[in-house]
């Protein structure tokens, strides 16, 4: 792939990826060593929670941590401390007599410091792709048929690792793998690139401001915060209807195999999604669009909508499984734009953040998609559920659209003088 032929480009990818893949196995490992280590379920679930919450609510602080930062000055001392943390809780877990608290702490230290890397591996292909727009689309495809790959191997891999030794060993081989993969990655040019470019521009931006425009530059930040969400409104929108809907698409669809009496289809359903995704996600970098991506994406949205929705027609398990896998096709493409196009809108110096937003989006509107059918299957016919999943797709589209017709056809432009100033003051 082209993308891969650029200088640096496979080495710092690969390191990434390895750190990355820490995420793919540390939930299933920990929710197994907890259940199985301390005999309960429930407070396996209750730590998890614990982590997932500091994981997702500290997310877009990092972010603009190394935005502001450098990604040597900030990512390197997370994935440590993430690393750190997650071996505390392997020890902890490998010991039946922890307390709750100290297991309920460490998952905080350890969800609070995970480190971006997803975002961070955005940022730096944007580096190494300069201004091709057609090498950033393949590149962003890559990375989204990469994060999917993992979600699979991952859970695979902790598997076939609790079947030699203890549950336990699968959260410390996710913090070798955070700390290997992310110490790995330091040492790419690339890396130095964005680091001397950051150092630069934090430099430029103290020579022009002055202690007085930094006092009242303070006053600021909430209003920047804002504006920033709001320049990326459309990614979000539709990464966060899309994380609802398909949230609540799979606990339909284990309601649904569970009343049709084949439980194990639910894993033949996802399995299909996660297929159709990676293949959808390689088809859609090698296509030359003639559309922007911000006219891409509510159209990607709107048609993962409508394949939700033609979910409550299936008659069948296997019916389902193949609608299902159509429904992937379109789920890598369309968040591979929303990166894209969170990349474009945003300057440079916030470019990690708005790749976080739209991560978070999608992570916490799946979460609360997930937790909102469950009222729905009970109150409802099985198939409406189904479009009621689709419901907030096709609404994150239109918002999307909406968003884009009102702000017009821009892409990222420089920063006006008053607003670098500005952005400059908030470092």
């Amino acid at each position: 792939m082209a993308v891969l032929r650029l200088p640096s480009a496979a080495r710092t990818f690969a390191t990434a990826l390895i750190g990355r893949l820490s995420y793919g196995t540390v939930f299933l490992s920990l929710t197994l060593a907890l259940a199985t280590g301390h005999g309960s379920v429930s407070r396996a679930g209750e730590v998890v929670a614990v982590f997932a919450v500091a994981l997702a609510g500290l997310a877009p602080l990092r972010a603009r941590l190394i935005d502001r930062h450098g990604i040597r000055r900030v990512l390197l001392p997370l994935a440590l401390s993430y690393a750190t943390a997650l071996v505390g809780l392997a020890a902890a877990t490998w010991r039946p007599a922890t307390p709750l608290w100290l297991l309920e702490l460490l998952a905080v230290a350890a969800g609070s410091a995970a480190p971006p890397l997803g975002p961070t591996m955005r940022t730096l292909w944007r580096t190494m792709c300069g201004e091709d727009q057609a090498l950033m689309q393949r590149a962003f495809s890559l990375d989204t048929v990469a994060e999917e790959v993992i979600g699979i191997s991952g859970p695979l891999l902790v598997g076939l690792l609790i079947l030699v030794a203890n549950p336990a060993t699968g959260v410390l081989l996710s913090a070798v793998l955070v700390a290997v993969g992310t110490v790995a990655m330091m040492t790419s040019p690339v890396i130095g690139t964005v680091s001397a470019r950051a150092a630069a521009q934090a430099s430029a931006g103290s020579t022009e401001g002055g202690n007085g425009e930094r006092r009242k530059g303070s006053g600021r930040t909430m209003s920047r915060s804002l504006s920033r969400i709001l320049d990326i409104l459309d990614p979000v929108s539709a990464a966060a209807g899309v994380g609802i809907g398909l949230g609540a698409q799979s606990l339909a669809i284990v309601a649904f195999a569970v009343r049709h009496h084949q439980p194990s289809a639910i894993a033949w359903a996802d399995a299909g999604m996660s297929a159709g995704s990676i293949l959808g996600g390689l088809a859609y970098g090698a296509i030359s669009w003639r559309i922007s991506s911000r006219a891409r994406l509510p159209l990607l949205t709107a048609a993962l909508g409508l394949s939700v929705a033609v979910a409550a027609l299936a008659p069948n398990v296997w019916v389902l499984t193949a609608i299902t896998t159509a429904s992937g096709v379109f789920v890598s493409p369309l968040m591979a734009c929303a990166y894209l196009v969170a990349d474009e809108l945003a300057d440079e110096r916030s470019r990690t953040s708005a790749g976080m937003w739209v991560n978070n989006a999608f992570n916490a509107g799946s979460s609360g998609g997930y937790a909102a059918m469950g009222p729905a299957i009970a109150r409802m016919p099985l198939s409406w559920c189904f479009v009621v999943a689709a419901a907030p797709v096709v609404v994150g589209a239109g918002v999307a659209q909406a968003w884009r017709s009102r702000t017009g056809s821009r892409q990222a432009q420089p920063l006006s003088d008053a607003t670098a100033e500005t952005e400059a003051l908030s470092v």
